[in-house]
């Protein structure tokens, strides 16, 4: 949660977060903090890199997160979380990463401990994962890998 608060505050999103409004305000930091505008010897040279790098990081997340993204990919994700098994999962901070048989993973935003011991100790994580994890928490789709058959 605390990444997805320092992006939202990067980026001055209130709420919902809004794709068009994004485009806007993500030109302009690039173009306020692109590394190409300042010279070789300036002293905010290396902090614009810096910060160009964590404007991108931060696009693509809130991209990744935002409400028509999660609408236009509803479909694939309903189909990975019901014909597809989980082959790992894992929980760093409140972030859960759960890898897909099918190639795809997720973070999932705010789930403590409490819930991710349930994931481990549940009969079928599927199952537990689906009741009370894929719906009822913050998520984003991370990669899609190739697997092996």
């Amino acid at each position: 949660m605390k990444r997805i608060n320092e992006y939202k505050k990067l980026f001055s999103v209130e709420q919902e977060i809004d794709l068009k409004d994004l485009k806007k305000k993500y030109r302009s930091l690039v173009k306020d903090w692109h590394p190409d505008k300042f010279q070789a010897g300036d002293e905010k040279a290396a902090e614009a890199e810096i910060k160009s790098k964590q404007i991108i990081d931060g696009y693509h997340f809130l991209i990744s997160i935002a409400p028509e993204t999660k609408e236009a990919n509803k479909e694939e994700y309903a189909e990975t979380i019901s014909k597809n098994r989980i082959l790992d999962f894992d929980l760093k901070g409140q972030v859960l990463r759960i890898d897909f048989s099918n190639g795809a993973s997720y973070e999932y935003f705010g789930v403590s401990k409490k819930v991710f011991q349930k994931l481990i100790n549940s009969d079928i994580p599927l199952r537990f994962a689906k009741r009370n994890i894929c719906d009822s928490f913050l998520y984003r789709k991370m990669k899609k890998a190739a697997v092996d058959a």
